[in-house]
């Protein structure tokens, strides 16, 4: 079978490599399948080439992934109209998280045959075998289907226990002189970056989250470090994005793994999403040793009964402590701050705000969001119990628009004082980080016009 994976236009110069299709496409090419892979995200063709692509190329099954943000969403009904429209419409499958937990929902948006429920690459091998045998697809587990035009709900399927069993993703498929030029935190103009695994899931379970596998389940020190050597040789790659939830699922963890890192003599810089609660000054040294250059922070909320709310596990106090010790460290904190949530109101807002002003060390411009309460989270189970939200048509058809705008207001507030509210802390945090780089050209401007800087090479923005 002929297979084409789709990798969507997110609307970037530059691109986030597409992990999940190219673990797919792995499994697909260990399985002996033809696999070719459509990069409407670099070429930004219109959706209406993918329907000519596949008028002129014959295609037996083609595969789109999504997450839940609402430019995705709509982004899969335009693809999803692209691919019904052509004239020898291959076999349509979708996942990821997006469709994960209301299926129905997306069989009738999208056209779709089948939608892969939770992790993929055991399923799709199971699927595959039956479109190819002509088998009933009754037993493949973690799938959904129409049949006679009602859809089938098939058992979940466990989720993979030795991820190190699952086949590094398909790079050789894909255009990695573009996905290398993707910009991190403290990387330089001559630096090359990729996106890698540590592992799947994570041991916290926020209220907002709208990931639905259980628990955390890490690669082996060896297996990570394997994937940084080939990359390294293969693609001249010098800084490691690691991408999974919470590389810092425990501070054993991850001194292990940086102690590793450090015995392999990799020589890369990497930068990883964390938690505060385990930010402790003894691990962040190693972790600073071993290359880290940024720990990216959900801190999501500056006050005690928010986190609460959230199922964060973290106190203010810890948050302080965590951040402190990190910007010790020299390794640069990421600030993801949103609003919105239970127990928010304005006084939770500019707790926020004074927070992000007095540690903010520059390296990203950062701003405060609304929570979104995404279908599959806890959160959104409450905006339903109380009737803000109607169902997952009414969420993604009329509430969720925009991600910088109410999708369910949770707050005592209108939504004009809410939008107002945010503008006012986002004016506010703007100012503050323009203000900081314009404070930094007109030294830069000093030192080479009065001090005599013969290493100034201009102002550049990358």
């Amino acid at each position: 079978m002929k297979v084409l994976l789709v990798v969507y236009d997110n609307d970037s110069y530059v691109c986030w490599f597409p992990q999940g299709l190219g673990y797919i496409a792995s499994i697909l090419l260990k399985e002996g399948y033809e696999v070719e892979v459509y990069n409407q995200d670099i070429h930004h063709y219109p959706d209406e080439h993918l329907t000519d692509f596949l008028n002129k190329n014959h295609f037996d099954v083609i595969a789109v992934s999504v997450i839940a943000g609402y430019y995705q969403y709509r982004k899969l009904l335009s693809l999803s109209k692209a691919i019904n429209t052509a004239r020898d419409r291959p076999f349509y499958m979708i996942g990821g998280h997006g469709p994960a937990p209301d299926p129905a929902h997306f069989f009738k948006k999208t056209g779709a045959d089948v939608i892969v429920i939770g992790e993929g690459e055991d399923t799709i091998k199971e699927l595959f075998a039956c479109l190819g045998s002509g088998q009933s697809l009754k037993d493949v587990k973690g799938l959904a289907y129409q049949s006679d035009g009602q859809m089938v709900m098939n058992e979940r399927r466990d989720l993979i226990k030795d991820v190190d069993s699952i086949p590094w993703p398909a790079y050789d498929l894909f255009p990695i002189d573009h996905y290398k030029l993707l910009r991190m935190p403290n990387c330089s103009s001559r630096d090359f970056v990729m996106p890698v695994l540590s592992g799947r899931g994570c041991t916290f379970k926020c209220n907002f989250c709208y990931r639905m596998d259980k628990g955390f389940r890490p690669r082996s020190n060896e297996s990570i470090i394997d994937e940084i050597k080939y990359l390294k040789k293969e693609f001249g790659i010098t800084y490691i994005a690691f991408s999974d939830e919470l590389l810092m699922s425990s501070v054993s963890r991850t001194v292990s793994l940086c102690e590793a890192f450090l015995k392999a003599d990799l020589n890369v810089k990497w930068d990883c999403n964390g938690r505060l609660n385990y930010a402790r000054p003894d691990m962040l040294k190693v972790m600073k040793r071993s290359g880290c250059v940024f720990i990216n922070y959900g801190i999501e909320a500056v006050d005690d009964q928010v986190l609460k709310n959230m199922n964060k596990h973290l106190t203010v106090e810890m948050i302080i402590k965590g951040i402190e010790a990190t910007l010790k460290e020299s390794i640069s904190p990421g600030f993801n701050v949103i609003w919105g949530n239970l127990g928010d109101n304005l006084d939770t807002l500019n707790k926020g705000v004074e927070f992000l002003l007095k540690y903010d060390d520059s390296v990203q411009l950062r701003n405060i969001r609304p929570v979104t309460p995404y279908p599959g989270c806890e959160l959104y189970d409450i905006a339903i119990e109380r009737g803000l939200v109607k169902d997952i048509e009414d969420f993604y058809e009329n509430k969720h628009v925009n991600s910088d705008l109410l999708a369910v207001n949770f707050t005592d507030l209108s939504d004009k004082e809410f939008h107002k509210a945010l503008y006012d802390a986002n004016k506010r945090l703007l100012n503050n980080y323009f203000d900081k780089k314009k404070a930094s050209y007109i030294k830069q401007s000093y030192d080479l016009y009065v001090g005599g800087n013969t290493n100034f090479r201009g102002f550049r923005h990358t």
